[in-house]
């Protein structure tokens, strides 16, 4: 393809932002619709581990998004009613020197604040907002996107970019199934000077316990504190990311729980609510022109922490393929293959996961220590997870 290919993106949040920055440094010509009025993203943190990392060094942000971000000197499990602690990662000099770059912890908001200013930088003005998409039509030398006003607007290809509820994909491809998990998580912001001293380390903690488990680590240089916990129930079934809960309520879902997990809760100026959904990862996500990309087609729990990072990574090798093949409709096949089987892996081991965090023998510390020995010592940690961190966006076959 040449400079002169269009290209439109169907959303302006990580994914979308990645994909458009991405193409936009090789030169074409990039147009992204998002529905919302203003950009933005929820109050909340994301993990960016080493391969996430190596993909926003390729995309040129990687040294701005660090100064904005924590880079936690490791990560701990911590048991839910005794607060014992084992290690999960080392995420200090270690981890960069076994992987080329940090784990680090970022405030959502910044991360795609990063992303916005590096795609305007080259394109003021291609972000084009309160533009929502009302149809899709793939034709035989290009593609139309109609929009919610009425209008409608061509390119040579189509990037769905528009999360779990992409409307891209509902026309490509119809509804996809979504199953509730029979979970619910809570999340907040904590301002740092709103916890005691114990709690403000520089460290990610993952608290497990039968039936549930709760994540911390900080934020914005040590300024804020995230907090996501995951209960399993099932009397409340909303997935929305701004739903708001009630201290109280979440205060007792973790009831028994460590101090220190009550104290995180009694601290947060306010708690989030929401339901988590399944959907199986898509293995096709790509007709003619027209493609997909993060959310749209492999979301996933949040339990292996590449939610972000997936979608990034899908916009690195997106512009990758559509650099490499001169046909449209093979590039966006190359792009799916090169993914499907690592996005679908992701996916699943997040699943995984879940009862990895949730696991009976947690009841007690003597169930507990076995229970580590066996799952998370230092082998099956690196199974689980060093295939992870040592993908490389830019070496990867396409």
């Amino acid at each position: 393809m040449t400079n002169s290919t269009k290209i439109l993106i169907a959303g302006g949040g990580i994914g979308g932002m990645a994909a458009a920055l991405s193409l936009l440094r090789r030169g074409y010509q990039v147009e992204v619709y998002e529905q919302a009025p203003e950009l933005g993203e929820v109050g909340a943190g994301v993990q960016i581990s080493p391969n996430g990392a190596r993909a926003l060094d390729a995309l040129g942000v990687f040294d701005t998004l660090r100064a904005a971000s924590c880079a936690p000197r490791r990560k701990e499990f911590r048991l839910w009613n005794t607060g014992r602690s084992w290690p999960m990662f080392d995420l200090g000099p270690l981890a960069t020197e076994k992987y080329g770059y940090p784990y680090l912890t970022v405030y959502r908001p910044d991360l795609l604040a990063t992303l916005v200013d590096a795609v305007r930088a080259i394109s003021p003005g291609c972000i084009h907002l309160g533009t929502a998409v009302k149809g899709v039509r793939n034709l035989l030398d290009g593609v139309e996107l109609h929009l919610a006003d009425g209008s409608t607007v061509t390119g040579d290809i189509l990037v769905g970019a528009d999360g779990v509820r992409s409307t891209v994909r509902k026309c490509l491809f119809g509804d996809d199934e979504t199953t509730f998990t029979g979970m619910i998580a809570w999340r907040a912001v904590i301002p740092m000077e709103r916890l005691p001293e114990r709690l403000r380390e520089m460290v990610g903690w993952t608290w497990i316990g039968p039936g549930g488990h709760l994540v911390n680590y900080p934020l914005r240089g040590g300024k804020l504190m995230n907090m996501i916990g995951t209960i399993e129930r099932d009397d409340w079934q909303v997935e929305s990311w701004n739903e708001q809960g009630g201290i109280d309520e979440c205060a007792r879902d973790f009831a028994g729980w460590h101090e220190d997990v009550q104290t995180m809760i009694r601290a947060a100026p306010a708690v989030m609510k929401w339901a988590f959904m399944e959907r199986p990862p898509r293995q096709k996500w790509s007709e003619g022109r027209s493609t997909l990309l993060g959310d749209a087609c492999h979301a996933t729990l949040p339990f292996l922490a590449q939610g972000a990072v997936m979608s990034i990574e899908d916009g690195v090798v997106l512009g990758r393929c559509i650099d490499a093949f001169s046909d449209p409709v093979e590039a966006l096949k190359r792009y799916e293959a090169a993914r499907v089987e690592r996005t679908t892996k992701m996916v699943r081991g997040a699943k995984e996961n879940t009862a990895r965090f949730h696991e009976t023998a947690l009841a007690t510390e003597e169930g507990a220590v076995k229970y580590m020995e066996s799952e998370w010592s230092r082998d099956p940690i690196t199974e689980r997870y060093d295939w992870l961190y040592r993908y490389d966006v830019l070496t990867a076959e396409i």
